[in-house]
């Protein structure tokens, strides 16, 4: 598979974004939703920040309180008894879990879809008991006239989904959780199917099971019911970990090929990897899976996307398509936002039967 990067990419980066408040310092912007709205390329990013001058020998959680409306700082020793740094991305103390970061979601412009203009302020900020670790890699649907975002909504009872929609990217009605913990991945087709909407999402079992992608549908979006498996991770193979959700889905009409078009991660067990494959699912019923990626349709090459925060991930949640043309935003080494362009083409070629 042929992924064309971008020459500027990676084409956002911390050092674009200012911070919320300064305090505050911008330690990644990545995972972005992005979508087209009156002449722009509009990308939804997720911003994530970090307490400012932290000492070498402390630790740090920014929370939002919901009690109070406003952002704290929790802090702890490094060396102290209890406490587990060993993942960056998280510290652990006698058993319960923090982030090193809070994020929020900011919005950027582009006239040509590569170079973007980041808003000064975010769009979406933790604002609910369920959203006080943060705000996190949204997806945009555009359905009759609206922008439905779905996003994970992260807190200490775990990672839910939550909704929020916009006609015009100024102003914001929220509308709750959809999916409760644990539960994270959602992307909502961009058209109804039998009258009522349809969602990919990824539960996250433990004990029993493991990460698969499923199907549900909903007469109003809120209210999601007739949950059906659609894809799990595959032994021996490049998504043998876990898999999950991408860009939203789109819909393919070919001479040979009629369905709907999913671009979804795959995690590889050993190294490590985050990768993009595809899914080609039924038009009329996308629980069907008519064909998958053998190989990946991106992988973690790149600089920029084997070393940074957590090295050895492509992530997407958008993707813009234009004929021939798959244009996939994607976050890299969860730390920058960058963008690839493959060939539709290319892509159906490399699917086979599940």
């Amino acid at each position: 598979m042929r992924a064309h990067r971008a020459d500027q990419n990676p084409i956002v980066t911390p050092a674009m974004v200012p911070p919320s408040r300064p305090d505050l310092e911008v330690v990644g912007v990545f995972n972005p939703a992005v979508t087209r709205h009156e002449g722009h390329v509009v990308l939804l990013l997720r911003v994530a920040e970090a307490a400012r001058g932290v000492p070498p020998g402390e630790l740090t959680a920014p929370v939002y309180d919901p009690d109070t409306g406003r952002l704290q700082i929790k802090r702890w020793r490094r060396d102290a008894n209890g406490v587990d740094a060993s993942d960056p991305r998280t510290i652990t103390v006698d058993g319960s879990t923090w982030l090193t970061s809070i994020s929020h979601l900011r919005l950027a412009r582009s006239t040509d879809g590569v170079r973007f203009e980041v808003e000064p302020v975010p769009a979406l900020l933790p604002a609910t008991p369920y959203e006080s670790f943060g705000v996190e890699d949204p997806r945009i649907t555009l359905l009759d006239g609206r922008y439905w975002i779905n996003y994970s909504a992260v807190s200490p009872y775990g990672i839910a989904t939550a909704l929020a929609s916009t006609t015009d990217f100024v102003t914001f009605e929220r509308h709750g959780i959809i999916f409760p913990p644990n539960n994270r991945d959602v992307t909502i087709f961009p058209e109804r199917l039998d009258g009522r909407y349809v969602a990919l999402h990824r539960p996250m079992p433990e004990g029993i099971g493991q990460p698969a992608m499923w199907l549900a549908s909903s007469s109003d979006l809120t209210g999601w019911g007739e949950h059906r498996l659609v894809a799990s991770a595959r032994v021996a193979r490049w998504d043998d970990a876990k898999i999950g959700g991408g860009a939203v889905p789109i819909r393919v009409e070919t001479a040979d090929r009629d369905g709907w078009l999913a671009v979804y991660h795959g995690v590889t067990r050993s190294p490590l990897t985050y990768s993009l494959g595809a899914l080609l699912l039924d038009a009329d019923d996308p629980a069907r899976v008519i064909a998958r990626s053998r190989d990946p349709i991106l992988a973690p090459e790149a600089p920029y996307e084997r070393e940074g925060f957590f090295g050895g991930v492509v992530f997407t949640c958008g993707l813009l398509a234009d004929g021939d043309l798959v244009r996939i935003y994607y976050g890299a080494a969860d730390g920058v936002t960058a963008v690839a362009d493959l060939s539709l083409d290319e892509i159906l070629a490399g699917l086979y039967p599940p």
